[in-house]
C-alpha cells in the first residue's frame, strides 16, 4: 500500500445518461385571467371560526354544516387578499389589526369523508410580509363545490 499516493487516479467512467421516470414535473402555470364581466361567478360557501378551523366531522352530515356560514359569489381567480377583505365585512374578529386568517379547503375524499386542507394565510391588514395574499383559488387547487374554512386567529 506504500506509494498509493503517487498512483494516478483513473478518470471516472461515464455512467448511463440520466433518465427521468414518468412524465416531466408540471410547471405551475398561472391560470389565464377570467373576464369577470363575461364569466358567471361561483358560489363559495365560507365557514369562519375564531381560534381554529372547523373539524372535518362538522361537515359529515349534509345540511348540518356549521352555522357560521357566509356565502360569497366569486371567481376562481379571486385572491386570498380579496377573500380576506370580504370576510372582514361580516366577521368582527377578522377586523382586528393583528388578526391572521388561515384558509383551508374542505372537500370529500375518495371515501366520502370530508378533509380539511390548509392552503394559505393572510393578515387582516397588509403588513408588508410575504404572505399568501396574491395566491388565487385556482392556483391553490380549488374545485367548484369545495367549501372554504377560515380560522381567525
Amino acid at each position: 500500500m506504500a506509494g498509493m499516493g503517487d498512483m494516478p487516479m483513473r478518470p471516472a467512467r461515464p455512467g448511463p445518461p440520466m433518465q427521468h421516470r414518468g412524465p416531466p414535473p408540471m410547471a405551475r402555470l398561472r391560470p389565464e385571467p377570467i373576464d369577470r364581466e363575461k364569466t358567471c361567478p361561483l358560489l363559495l360557501r365560507v365557514f369562519t371560526k375564531v381560534g381554529s378551523h372547523h373539524q372535518n366531522e362538522e361537515f359529515a352530515v349534509r345540511g348540518k354544516e356549521p352555522k357560521d356560514e357566509v356565502q360569497i359569489y366569486t371567481w376562481k381567480d379571486a385572491t386570498l387578499r380579496e377573500l380576506t377583505d370580504l370576510v372582514k365585512e361580516v366577521a368582527l374578529p377578522a377586523r382586528r389589526r393583528n388578526a391572521r386568517l388561515s384558509f383551508a379547503f374542505v372537500y370529500p375524499d375518495k371515501n366520502g369523508r370530508f378533509v380539511v386542507r390548509q392552503v394559505g394565510s393572510t393578515f387582516s391588514y397588509v403588513h408588508g410580509r410575504g404572505g399568501d395574499d396574491a395566491k388565487t383559488l385556482a392556483e391553490l387547487g380549488f374545485q367548484i363545490g369545495d367549501y372554504l374554512s377560515v380560522a381567525i386567529m
